[in-house]
């Protein structure tokens, strides 16, 4: 084949079809090649190769006599109408002449919708409608209410002829998705079609209209006929407007009907600015290049500096050498071939050399394809294979078979067949019809043939007759017969149509037709007979059914077992069937069983018979026979029943093993399952103390073992068992032992050494994060010498805690240590330090830790404790000097105590003179650490010095005083003033947190007097005492003098009496008790509680209540240790009284009052006090 390179002036550009982006690839029947989606057209064009989006070389082929395939549409539609989900009205095919309107209706029922579907109107495969809605094209839509139907409508306006073609509607909605595809025909008013231009195929619509920009593909869809087009020379306009000047642009342009002249500057300035001097290429790539489908294609461009390194690329994507891409380098020049190019070559390619580039595309076409042997005519008779031949030009070419003009679409339910051997195309047709009669075409990209199909039928022979047949009932019927031809027929019964059902089956196979009744009734006998289609032949045959005797056990198990349930009636009934009807006799173990009124009865009736116990027991398990006898013959069957119970309980479970909260706990099967299996067990648990039982597995445990898990620790439990079979659960078991889960704390935690010394090493530890109910008894420490693993414990008895110091070590040597918690449940795992620890003491330089508080003056109250913690480091351990304002201090009034690691300055009472500046030194050796603290001790202020009445007019009085000697060794915050009448001389506050000293007091009554006095304040409080104006304010009054009567007060004193006794009362372990009494006197009595005469004082199982003399004393979670004698005793100025009463506390074992303790396992027993339970 040439090697195409740059397209010459005569050659015409044929844009290929690449693949469509997102359509999926049909496929037709078994023993044909998948077929194309879409394939391109390759008329004459004088289009340039670069003109034009991507988008026009990808469209929908066109076959030459451009018959729609509506028909075989219409039908596959149809066919499929039954898997919509959501269209129930679709858009139907129409016709439309040239100038007229035309509208398509969808409809979606909005029963079970939540919201408005998505349509999408589409042409061809691909053309999104909804962009172009214009003069020529609208889309409405709309909602009825009382139907709650939407309606979409498309109307088509003033229709032109490049509309006809295929159409299609998609309807979504969340998950479900319906479509359609429907045919628009637009008859031209003139017989003759014009021929196509491939530059009107792929103009635009028009500059300046509605729809303009519109890619206006009709072009190749018009009809067409099949003859040779006078070939015309090809002008490339591409080459013209490169060469021509910008003036003639429009010129050319209308001459050569290319309107869409902007689009084709656009892509010439790209060019331009692609062809300017490049400084890598001498010579770039064209800017396009064509070649056929298996073709060889040459790609060159020249560098300017033939070092440069090239890369190609095809999609954005390098290339790498291989059969087929090959590189050549010839001096300067670098060539890339492409071969056996496909329709997947069709690209954009480009070059890179350094920083730049250069790019072109390259069009790869399919030639077309011709007829090269015709079809012929066949004649045929009804249900043969006919088979239709042609050859084409390629190998598995894509061609379309029409029948009566419409395109023939293979499916899973069609009878045709489309077969394809390379060259050579076949369509098979299985079980020719009279209907298949017809004129079919098959149609390629290049041609045509048709040939016409007769169907006939042949003279039909009868091979094989129908027989009489005489059966018996539950047999088999099979009527067969046999004719010449494969041609279906009609079965009747007394006339009457034969229909199928799943006992009766009407099977046609070939020339063989039979009528199968699978299990023969007494209704199925009469007279049938075979009536072939298209022909006038009968074929009858007469069937006769007899019916011997016949128990029916189709409802019991394969081996006839009945079960019952022991103490449960029994009605077995089993269906029988003979002419005339048969005598049934029940017997067990060769002595028969009477009908009449016992336990155990048999019951007769024409279509079945009864076996009746009332009272079902375990010895009427057995075999039970049934006899039926009549003219026929005779029939027996045997039965067995087997009564079933539920289980015995099983043994007492044991629990053997015991950890935090969990335990492992077996048991024995039951001695009788019931008659039938077990199928396993329920566990309960609950606590000893308590009555409830709690369910552990709610799916059955099939062993014989179970871990009951999630038990609080410490806590005493019992387990109980429960067998389970078919009929259902037993009795509980026994209880096992009561058990109390217990486990090992976790390590020790934060291990760090705390000191080391020549010959000591002193650690510390923090308790486990998880102690349990078992508690904590202590510690063990270990150690071992570095390159051995002999574990020494460094202490005799456990350590209480959680600092040890081993001692006798040997300087200079290097331990490891680890640290062990004990308690009742053992040793927990060990928690190891992280290295070796040198046995050498190491100087560490003092350094005082000052706390962030102390770093400012501390302030305390008179009185209050002082009591300052200051950590300081240094080894070995620092010597500590005291100072106050510079000179000693004085450890009578200041107690200091040091340890190794802080000093503590403490005070019991804080005075005015601990006040000052606090010097700490600390020393190791040669090192010295300092550090300063500043104490202010504070008191509440002195009294102002003098208050004195300046002036009084009206209802007011002006009143200055001077501040106090004493600040309290604090600011002064303010002053408090306070009035009081002479008469009563009760004062009342009438300023708070005055500042200044002076004050104006109004709102006085008038015809009274007033003295006045004063309070200091600062942070500590107010002033202990106040100072008061020596003499009065006269707020003067005209009128009478108003003298107060005198009362005698009344005496309420009462001597205390108790209103409402104690009680005797009975309490349960573990369960809160109360002793209420009520109690009045005044003054309020002083109320004490005492248990066997001994006084109950700040004892937390004690709460003690009084509200409104009703005295309660509360015991929590009492034990049997706290019954007694208790007594309430009430005290007042006026005398006392008491009151006793007896409680007694008692503990309940399963329902029983015991007293005692609970029973442990081996290695657990413990005290456990009431606040366990």
């Amino acid at each position: 084949m040439p090697e195409p390179t740059k397209k010459e002036e005569n050659e015409v550009p044929a844009p290929a079809p690449p693949p469509a982006p997102e359509e999926p690839h049909k496929e037709k029947e078994a023993g044909t090649t998948p077929a194309k989606d879409e394939e391109e057209v390759s008329p004459p064009s004088a289009l340039p190769p670069g003109l034009g989006s991507r988008a026009l070389e990808r469209k929908d082929s066109e076959w030459s006599l451009g018959e729609s395939p509506g028909g075989e549409e219409h039908d596959k539609q149809n066919a499929n109408s039954q898997l919509s989900t959501l269209l129930i009205e679709k858009p139907q095919t129409g016709t439309v002449k040239v100038g007229e309107n035309i509208t398509f209706t969808a409809k979606v029922k909005a029963e079970d919708l939540l919201r408005k579907p998505t349509i999408k109107w589409f042409k061809g495969k691909w053309m999104d409608l909804a962009s172009k809605a214009g003069k020529h094209l609208q889309l409405k839509e709309s909602f009825e209410r009382h139907s709650r139907v939407y309606t979409f409508e498309m109307q088509i306006i003033k229709a032109k002829e490049n509309f006809a073609g295929n159409y299609r509607c998609e309807v979504t909605y969340k998950d479900k998705f319906d479509s359609c595809s429907f045919d628009l025909e637009v008859r031209e008013s003139t017989g003759t079609t014009p021929s196509i231009d491939i530059r009107s195929a792929f103009k635009r619509s028009g500059e300046g209209q509605e729809d303009a920009g519109e890619l206006d593909f009709s072009g190749l869809l018009k009809r067409r006929e099949v003859k040779q087009q006078e070939e015309e020379p090809e002008i490339d306009v591409w080459d013209l407007l490169k060469n021509a000047n910008p003036s003639e642009y429009e010129k050319i342009a209308f001459q050569y009907g290319i309107t869409d002249l902007r689009g084709m500057l656009k892509r010439l300035k790209r060019m331009r600015r692609v062809e300017k001097k490049s400084a890598a290429f001498a010579k770039i790539l064209d800017p396009a290049y064509q070649v056929d489908k298996g073709g060889k294609v040459r790609f060159v461009v020249e560098l300017a500096d033939p070092k440069l390194e090239v890369k190609w690329y095809k999609n954005g994507q390098e290339i790498r050498p291989s059969t087929k891409y090959i590189f050549e380098h010839k001096g300067c020049e670098r060539i890339m071939f492409i071969n056996n190019c496909a329709l997947t070559d069709d690209s954009e390619y480009y070059v890179t050399a350094g920083d730049e580039k250069c790019s072109t595309e390259l069009f790869v076409r399919e030639p077309p394809i011709m007829v090269t042997k015709q079809l012929e005519d066949i004649n045929a008779y009804c249900g043969e294979r006919v088979e239709l031949e042609c050859e084409v030009s390629e190998d598995d070419a894509n061609v379309k078979w029409f029948k009566n003009g419409e395109e023939i679409i293979p499916g899973p339910k069609s009878r045709y067949r489309i077969k394809c051997e390379g060259k050579k195309h076949i369509l098979i047709i299985e079980g020719a019809t009279k209907a298949d009669s017809a004129e079919y075409s098959v149609m390629t990209t290049g041609g045509q043939s048709s040939a016409k199909l007769s169907v006939d039928l042949k003279p039909l022979k009868i091979l094989t007759p129908l027989t009489d047949q005489t059966v018996k009932i539950g047999k088999e019927i099979c009527l067969k017969c046999e004719i010449s031809e494969h041609i279906p027929g009609k079965w009747t019964k007394n006339g009457l149509p034969v229909q199928e059902s799943d006992r009766l089956k009407i099977v046609h196979k070939g020339r063989i037709h039979k009528l199968v009744i699978a299990s023969a009734l007494i209704e199925d006998e009469g007279d049938y007979v075979f009536t072939p289609d298209a022909y006038s032949v009968t074929l009858p045959a007469k069937v006769h059914v007899v019916d011997p005797p016949k128990i029916i056990l189709d409802g019991l198990d394969a081996d006839n077992t009945v079960t019952v349930i022991a103490g449960n009636k029994l009605r077995l009934e089993i269906p029988i069937s003979g002419e005339p009807p048969p005598k049934a006799i029940w017997s067990r173990a060769d002595k028969a069983i009477a009908e009449g009124s016992g336990r155990i009865r048999a019951e007769s009736y024409p279509d079945s018979s009864s076996l009746v116990i009332d009272v079902a027991e375990r010895d009427d398990s057995g075999v039970y026979h049934i006899n039926l006898k009549n003219e026929a013959g005779e029939a027996h069957a045997s039965i067995k029943i087997k009564v079933v119970d539920i289980p015995d309980p099983p043994v007492a479970p044991n629990v053997t093993e015991v950890g935090d909260d969990w335990c492992v706990m077996n048991w024995e099967p039951p001695a009788y399952d019931g008659g039938s299996p077990i199928l396993g067990y329920f566990i309960e648990r609950k606590k000893k103390q308590s009555s409830r039982w709690m369910r552990l597995n709610f799916e059955l445990c099939k062993e014989t073992t179970f871990e009951p898990k999630k038990m609080i620790e410490g806590v005493a439990y019992e387990v109980r068992i429960f067998a389970v079979n078919a009929v259902g659960v037993s009795k509980p078991s026994m209880p096992s032992k009561p058990f109390v889960p217990l486990a090992v704390t976790s390590p020790p935690t934060l291990l760090t050494v705390d000191s080391v010394t020549d010959s000591t090493v002193t650690m510390k530890w923090r308790p486990p994060d998880q102690i349990g109910a078992a508690g904590l008894d202590g510690y063990v420490l270990e150690y071992c010498f570095e390159g051995t693993e002999d574990w020494v414990v460094a202490n005799t008895d456990l350590i209480d805690k959680t600092k040890f110091t081993i001692t006798g070590l040997p300087t200079d040597a290097k331990i490891f240590v680890r640290v062990k918690a004990i308690n009742a449940a053992g040793a927990s795992e060990p928690k190891y330090y992280s290295q070796p620890i040198l046995v050498k003491e190491i100087i560490e330089p003092p350094k005082i830790r000052v706390p962030r508080h102390l770093k400012q003056t501390y302030i305390r109250r008179v009185g209050e404790a002082v009591n300052l913690v200051i950590p300081f480091q240094g080894k070995p351990r620092p010597e500590l000097t005291w100072k106050k304002d510079g000179a000693e201090i004085d450890k009578n009034q200041i107690n200091i105590r040091n340890s190794e690691t802080d000093t503590i300055i403490f005070i019991r009472k804080a005075e005015r003179s601990h006040s000052g500046k606090y010097d700490l030194e600390v020393k190791v050796d040669k090192y010295v650490d300092s550090a300063s603290i500043d104490i202010q001790i504070v008191d509440r202020p002195g009294p102002p010095e003098l208050v004195k009445i300046e002036d009084v007019w009206g209802e007011n009085v002006a009143l200055t005083w001077t501040p106090p000697k004493d600040d309290g060794n604090a600011a002064i915050t303010g002053y408090t003033i306070q009035k009081a009448d002479k008469k009563s001389m009760e004062w009342f506050t009438v300023i708070e947190h005055y500042h200044r000293t002076n004050a104006t007091i109004t709102e006085l009554v008038i015809g009274n007097e007033y003295y006045f006095r004063v309070f200091a304040e600062n942070m500590c409080g107010l002033s202990e005492d106040a100072t008061m104006t020596k003499e009065s304010a006269v707020i003067a009054k005209d009128g009478k003098v108003y003298k107060n009567p005198v009362y005698d007060d009344f005496d309420f004193t009462e001597a205390p009496m108790f209103t409402q006794p104690l009680v005797n009362t009975y309490a349960v372990a573990g369960y809160n008790a109360t002793l209420n009494c009520s109690v009045r006197g005044n003054p309020k009595p002083k109320i004490t509680w005492m248990k066997n005469k001994v006084a109950i004082v700040d004892d937390p199982r004690y709460r003690m209540f009084s509200n409104q003399g009703v005295c309660t004393l509360e015991i929590r979670k009492p034990s049997p240790y706290d019954g007694g004698t208790y007594c309430c005793k009430a005290v007042n100025d006026l005398g006392e009284v008491e009151i006793e009463c007896k409680l007694e506390v008692k503990v309940i074992y399963q329902g029983v009052d015991t007293p005692g303790q609970p029973v442990f396992l081996e290695g657990q027993q413990q005290l456990l006090h009431s606040k366990d339970f």
